[in-house]
């Protein structure tokens, strides 16, 4: 079981719920980086959990304070679309932050963000 820093810096997160962990994962994604489903699975210990990180962000997409359309796909695909107020509000969010797509998917070259590569870990 893996334990990082939550927001705000000082104060630390201690939690076993993986939703909750999923949440507090998701809410240190900056803007203009996005994260993958197996990438938040696989830091917080449960790397064949992509779709129960999923159905963790579906429960809390309307809260501001959770950047729910950060989160896509292995591909880089906006999978969790249909689940905002229309369609193309997680784009349109997701642009509103610079952040540049090849087709309809966000250009993951340029993009992603690995919490791997951060000093999380307490």
């Amino acid at each position: 079981m893996k334990y990082f820093r939550s927001l705000p810096h000082d104060k630390l997160t201690y939690t076993q719920d993986f939703y909750a962990r999923v949440y507090d994962l998701v809410r240190l994604i900056p803007p203009g980086k996005v994260c993958t489903y197996g990438i938040i699975a696989e830091f917080l210990g449960a790397k064949s959990s992509s779709r129960m990180v999923g159905w963790a962000l579906n429960c809390v997409i309307d809260r501001i304070d959770i950047p729910c359309h950060r989160v896509v796909n292995r591909n880089g695909d906006l999978t969790g679309k249909l689940h905002f107020s229309y369609p193309e509000q997680m784009k349109e969010l997701l642009l509103s932050e610079h952040i540049q797509f090849i087709g309809e998917s966000v250009d993951l070259q340029k993009h992603v963000w690995n919490p791997r590569e951060q000093d999380l870990l307490t």
